[in-house]
């Protein structure tokens, strides 16, 4: 057994290591411990080895050796996703599970198992406090970062209580409920703990309008509210100190650390990275975005910040493993930022996926090939039995086995990849997926756990 490895062992079995396998004190002298919750919605492992292998060539290496920097996390575990109704599970039911401690149905926000799909009343009277509010409560300063819409099932599920995942705007709710139950905008913006949500950055202008208002940047779209609701102005007066961003420029010009901040950058969701337009008129990206809050954040009252990749997910849902691979990429990159500018004698980081997708590696490839190329043995591709080349990467199911308008160059941008089942929307895939942390508290994460158990690892980091 080598020496560094024998440090390693001793380092995790003992006390606790940091990325560089240097001792971490895990107590806090007194501090109160921050929690920064990654998510990569649609993170599977074979995503996460895909990515790293994909920064490695993008950085001119063979690729395998590449490690994605969480990835240097000394605590791992594996996590069982399912829903309780569901084998594959979805985001709604998988983050309520990480935000509440309970595992529950597909498809519902912040309530228990025992409400069904579309059940406003059985909502209501099954709620689930999640742990944002818990800590927003305690005094703790809060903020949640998404590249999809804020309402969006994964940053949902920290705030917001639905029986519907789809009801993020006043209209989705059937009209026999909106009375009863609030859309997920309107409890974004009515959020009743502590002082409010301290930073929201993310798409979703679209369910903060009504529908005569033209939206900033695309002024032949209006909103999406027809019960005539300004949420943004709303958000905006009911605090002074407030402050709302449409585009990086303005969102550059913020000062950390001063009220409280909205930031919706996209109608929907924001761009893929790899289409992003990093102009004053564009997007930040999310390491930029993640740098911001916790400057924002940070404070004597202690943070809770999640910081969700959610097109990770859609760019798999189209079949499209070049962009999810790439948002993969900028997600890790906002996770070392974190790492670099963070304490983590007591800050938290854990790093995880809601569920996979069915994304595969295969065909026997040489080592360093193009993994988002034809799979080949040095200079000769390798064939099906019709004497096709086949790529590395595939899909089980979705666009990709579709007659559809497809590039021939497997390394372009907009390639689907080749799949086995006709579907227009790739599926979620049910297989374990890996949690990561360091600092205070992260000793906890360990062996095959169920996801609900990821709580209470944050739990227990702040008591």
């Amino acid at each position: 057994m080598s020496k560094n490895y024998l440090g390693l062992v001793l380092c995790l079995l003992v006390v606790g290591c940091s990325p560089n396998n240097e001792v971490v004190d895990n107590s806090t002298n007194g501090m109160k411990v921050n929690i920064i919750l990654f998510l990569g919605d649609g993170m599977g492992i074979s995503t996460v080895t895909a990515a790293r292998i994909l920064q490695g060539q993008i950085e001119g290496r063979a690729g395998e050796e590449n490690y994605l920097g969480f990835e240097r996390f000394p605590n791992v575990a594996l996590v069982k996703t399912y829903n309780t109704d569901a084998q594959v599970p979805d985001s709604a039911g998988t983050m309520t599970a990480i935000m509440t401690g309970s595992k529950t149905r597909a498809g519902v926000i912040g309530v228990g198992p025992e409400v069904e799909r579309g059940d406003c009343v059985g909502s209501r009277e099954y709620t689930l406090p999640t742990l944002l509010e818990k800590l927003e409560q305690d005094g703790y300063r809060t903020g949640i970062v998404s590249t999809t819409t804020i309402t969006h099932a994964t940053p949902a599920a920290t705030y917001g209580h639905s029986p519907d995942r789809n009801w993020e705007l006043d209209t989705a709710i059937p009209e026999e409920h909106r009375l009863d139950c609030k859309d997920l905008a309107a409890q974004l913006v009515e959020f009743e703990f502590g002082d409010g949500l301290d930073l929201a950055l993310g798409g979703g202008r679209y369910m903060f309008y009504p529908t005569d208002v033209a939206d900033s940047e695309y002024p032949d779209q209006m909103g999406g509210r027809t019960d005539g609701r300004d949420l943004v102005q709303e958000w905006l007066s009911e605090r002074d100190g407030r402050q709302f961003v449409t585009n990086k420029k303005a969102f550059g010009k913020l000062p950390a650390g001063e009220g409280q901040v909205l930031g919706l950058f996209e109608p929907s969701h924001m761009q893929f990275e790899a289409d992003r337009h990093d102009g004053p008129d564009g997007e930040p990206s999310i390491a930029e975005m993640t740098e911001f809050a916790i400057n924002h954040l940070s404070g004597k009252e202690g943070f809770f910040l999640m910081v969700e990749g959610g097109r990770i997910d859609h760019a798999h849902h189209a079949g499209n493993a070049q962009r999810a691979l790439v948002d993969a990429i900028a997600f890790s990159e906002a996770i070392d930022k974190a790492v670099e500018m963070t304490d983590v004698n007591n800050t938290l980081i854990l790093v995880t996926a809601d569920h996979s997708h069915t994304l595969t590696i295969s065909g026997y490839p040489s080592r360093g090939n193009p993994i988002l190329g034809y799979a080949s043995i040095g200079n000769e591709p390798l064939e099906d039995e019709d004497g096709n080349p086949y790529t590395t990467l595939g899909y089980i199911n979705g666009p990709g086995a579709l007659d559809l308008p497809n590039s021939d160059d497997p390394e372009d941008l907009n390639y689907r990849q080749l799949s086995a089942i006709p579907l227009r929307s790739e599926t979620h895939a049910g297989e374990d997926v890996a949690a990561y942390a360091l600092g205070p508290g992260a000793l906890r994460l360990r062996g095959v756990i169920d996801q609900n158990e990821i709580y209470n690892v944050m739990l227990e980091s702040v008591k």
